[in-house]
Formats: C-alpha cells, sequence, structure tokens
C-alpha cells in the first residue's frame, strides 16, 4: 500500500490541550512519520506521512481526547518525503 503526505492546519481550541504530545505518540505508535508545531495564530500545523488508513486513525484518536476541540482542518496534499520519525518542532 502506498504512502500519502498530508500538510494539516488545526483550528479549534488544539494549544495548551496536549495536542502536539499526543499526535506524537499516536504518530509513533502507527509508524507514521512528519512533524507537529504550534503557530502563533493559535493553529496546529502538522505533516504526516503514512497510509492512509493509519491517517484516518491517528485523527480519529486526536478527536477522542476531552480537551481538544478541532472546529476545522485545513489539509493539503505533498509529495511523500524520505524520513524516519514524528517529531515535535518547537
Amino acid at each position: 500500500m502506498s504512502e500519502v503526505r498530508k500538510h494539516m492546519i488545526f483550528h479549534g481550541r488544539v494549544q495548551g490541550v496536549g495536542f502536539r504530545y499526543i499526535a506524537k505518540y499516536l504518530a509513533r505508535s502507527m509508524n507514521l512519520t512528519g512533524w507537529v508545531k504550534n503557530e502563533y495564530d493559535g493553529t496546529v500545523v502538522m505533516e504526516v506521512q503514512g497510509r492512509e488508513t493509519l491517517i484516518f486513525e491517528l485523527m480519529k484518536g486526536l478527536n477522542r481526547n476531552q480537551f481538544i476541540q478541532i472546529d476545522w482542518i485545513d489539509t493539503e496534499e505533498m509529495e511523500p518525503e524520505l524520513e524516519s520519525s514524528f517529531e515535535v518542532k518547537y
């Protein structure tokens, strides 16, 4: 199954609620790669790469957290990159 890469911007209550660390934990547990970081405008940006079904599972996991409230996500498909882990960027 081929890999996809998505650039996502999350809007809502996504900062100060553990979003980046939950994303990192879930992504690593599913062998997804990429990164996540907070932006100054209150959004969280993430690039995630792997099988589409696993990325969907990552999104479900983020939505299950009681403190995170995702109002909407801007998503853009990208070309896959060569990388080996999922990191939190500062």
